[in-house]
């Protein structure tokens, strides 16, 4: 119901009433919102009132507009990991079921910016493979891995399997990834990429730089894309530790 003389506006309350029905997915994923006359019918609100709550559950993400087709309920935002996990068992974890596109798979000298981040001699050879990464068919990310082919010899041997590369490097080669760094950026995305993940050229973007590592040794270098619209960023905050004589608020 929504209260004409409730704290809150009725576009907030008729905002909550939708998310609600999307969370218990009375309004399920794809499903198409009602339209603004039903809305004003069912609620008694103005047009205004409904436009203004629509735009902003699409301001949250969590409805889209479809040109010519109307407003439906958007797949939920996922949260990038913060544990070392591989892409395969993340979206698993999640409920999704997970799939890549190989794009290449070849062995190349390393240059001097990817010797660096190994720690290895410019011209180390690296293999590098380049994949669309998919959930439930959707295009997540596009990423490049490249290990060191000193650490995996035969790698590409035989072409890219479909198992997880973390699952290759510890069932092959013995090699359990045990810590990583990431870098995070955001950006315009560029128009070849753009057309792998199946979003408009300068979309919203998170370019990512990892590095992995086992006993301290760095195996793995990846640089990913990420869709803005299907990621999101939640970060744990801690207060700073506090000395005898530091000043604290009362």
């Amino acid at each position: 119901m929504i209260h004409a003389d409730g704290p809150q506006p009725k576009y907030l309350q008729l905002r909550a009433i939708l998310l609600e029905l999307i969370e218990q997915e009375r309004l399920p994923v794809n499903a198409p919102v009602p339209s603004e006359r039903e809305l004003c019918r069912r609620f008694g609100v103005s047009r205004m009132t409904v436009r203004q709550a629509v735009d902003q559950l699409v301001a949250e993400d969590r409805l889209r507009r479809i040109p010519g087709k109307g407003t439906f309920v958007a797949r939920p935002k996922v949260q990038m990991p913060k544990e070392l996990v591989s892409f395969t068992e993340d979206m698993r974890a999640r409920g999704l079921r997970p799939a890549s596109k190989v794009l290449g798979a070849r062995t190349v000298p390393a240059d001097a910016r990817l010797a660096r981040l190994f720690g290895a001699d410019p011209g180390a050879p690296v293999h590098q493979i380049e994949r669309l990464r998919l959930a439930d068919d959707e295009p997540m990310a596009v990423e490049k891995s490249c290990i060191l082919a000193s650490l995996a010899p035969g790698l590409l041997d035989g072409g890219v399997s479909d198992r997880s590369l973390f699952a290759v490097l510890a069932e092959d080669y013995g090699i359990v990834l045990d810590a990583g760094e990431q870098t995070i950026e955001a950006g315009p995305v560029e128009a070849d990429e753009a057309g792998l993940l199946g979003v408009a050229p300068g979309s919203a973007v998170f370019f990512l730089l990892q590095r992995t590592f086992s006993r301290d040794v760095c195996v793995e270098v990846a640089t990913a894309t990420y869709r803005a619209d299907r990621y999101r960023i939640h970060l744990g905050l801690e207060p700073r530790g506090h000395g005898p004589g530091d000043w604290r608020p009362r």
